[in-house]
């Protein structure tokens, strides 16, 4: 199968997350791809993946392998995107935890997933000692706060992790003194090869808001994640010298999808900041040099409290191409203000967990209408009405998904699953 580079010239494409990530880090091992923006840390292609190779035989020395959950309570940091990585790595599935959520929340979530570890900060773990008696299938708690310490014993000579072989894992000594991984389970991860991991293959399992009952858990697989960073780069025209800014928490697939995994399609950069802040925001976009950040409609309006008179004076923010907004529509007159004040467009989308994140988008060109949430970017959608048949344009209906970026199915909810995907389509309410 042929795809195409960051440049556009021809290349395989990748088979799965890690994949696509050797490909980038072949092709621009020195270019910086990663920016850690409250430490000042940076990481390029090439550190960035020995640093996700860490971490991956870090978990493997867990017993961690191909299918298992790992759970990842983290604040936005360079570690939350190493840890996802890490996971793909081994084919095992990432599972975001909304750091929002009430302990039960969390133990339901950890539950329901089957969650064999997790990667955690230690502001967590007092949460996770709370409720780990209710947590049968939880195994090793791993304190995550810094990659590089963390994963010190990985340090040095390295060989790619592999996902797991049925049993092998029963031969991997364990029981290092105070919970540390044995020898032999480190020396085995160090000199262990990669296995097979497709694009059909679970890389992430999150879980909708559950408004109407209890959570359901998403499963997204390789091939999704690849396919919605391939769309929202070539539709937003994303390119190497493009460089994305995170504040939206990367528990959503908003920040996963749109601004880390769409940079590295691209082969671009991109920068992980703890969170939105006003005070803060126009400095990283010029200190960094920001093309795009992925955005919220009450972000906007913030921004436009708290420079009514536009950006700093000072800072350079020529390069900022447009923001890119979504979860709920931006106010017509905000939107119009936004732009006036600041010299940037706003490109509104719409998605969910289901379909990845990104379903639609407005063009980023003069085909752009405010107010709208855009085009299909590459999965095909319709609007039915409640005997699915399609409604005439300007009729309300339900939207249904049908392509690459459309999940696999809810974990461990066959029903909900059946009832989601209907008549070949997944049907959004």
């Amino acid at each position: 199968m042929i795809d195409s580079g960051p440049s556009g010239e021809p290349t395989y494409a990748p088979g799965n997350i890690g994949e696509l990530l050797e490909q980038r880090e072949r092709a621009t091992p020195d270019k910086a791809f990663l920016f850690s923006e409250p430490d000042g840390r940076q990481f390029t292609y090439a550190e960035f993946d020995a640093a996700v190779n860490r971490a991956a035989a870090l978990l493997r020395a867990h017993l961690i392998g191909k299918g298992d959950v790992v759970s990842l309570l983290l604040p936005n940091s360079a570690e939350y995107i190493i840890a996802y990585f890490a996971c793909w790595k081994l084919g095992a599935i990432a599972g975001p935890v909304n750091s929002l959520l009430k302990e039960h929340e969390i133990e339901f979530v950890m539950n329901n997933s089957e969650a064999k570890a997790i990667l955690l900060h230690s502001e967590f773990s007092d949460c996770i000692e709370n409720i780990r008696a209710a947590l049968p299938h939880l195994e090793s708690v791993i304190e995550f706060d810094d990659e590089a310490l963390a994963t010190r014993e990985f340090a040095g000579s390295y060989q790619k992790p592999d996902p797991g072989v049925p049993g092998r894992a029963a031969r991997l000594g364990w029981g290092g003194e105070g919970g540390r991984p044995s020898e032999r389970a480190l020396a085995d991860a160090r000199a262990s090869d990669t296995a097979d991991i497709g694009r059909d293959d679970d890389a992430i399992i999150i879980y909708t808001s559950g408004t109407t009952g209890k959570p359901k858990g998403c499963l997204l697989t390789h091939g999704n994640v690849i396919a919605n960073a391939r769309q929202i780069s070539n539709w937003l025209g994303f390119t190497e010298d493009d460089r994305l800014l995170t504040v939206m928490p990367l528990f959503h697939m908003n920040a996963v999808s749109v601004t880390t995994m769409s940079a590295l399609y691209a082969g671009g950069s991109t920068v992980i900041s703890p969170k939105f802040s006003a005070s803060q925001f126009w400095k990283i976009i010029s200190d960094y040099q920001v093309t795009s950040f992925g955005s919220v409609a009450t972000m906007l309006s913030i921004l436009l409290t708290t420079y009514p008179d536009g950006v700093p004076e000072g800072l350079q923010t020529d390069q900022l191409r447009f923001a890119m907004c979504g979860s709920a529509p931006v106010p017509a007159e905000v939107m119009k203000k936004f732009e006036e004040t600041f010299n940037c467009p706003v490109v509104e989308g719409y998605g969910l967990s289901e379909s990845t994140c990104r379903s639609t988008f407005n063009p980023p060109d003069e085909r752009r209408r405010p107010g709208s949430c855009g085009l299909p970017i590459g999965n095909e959608m319709k609007i039915l009405d409640d005997d699915d048949n399609e409604v005439p344009d300007g009729e309300l209906g339900e939207i249904v998904l049908r392509g690459e970026n459309i999940l696999k199915g809810y974990f461990k909810s066959p029903e909900a699953t059946r009832t989601a995907f209907r008549n070949g389509w997944f049907h959004t309410t």
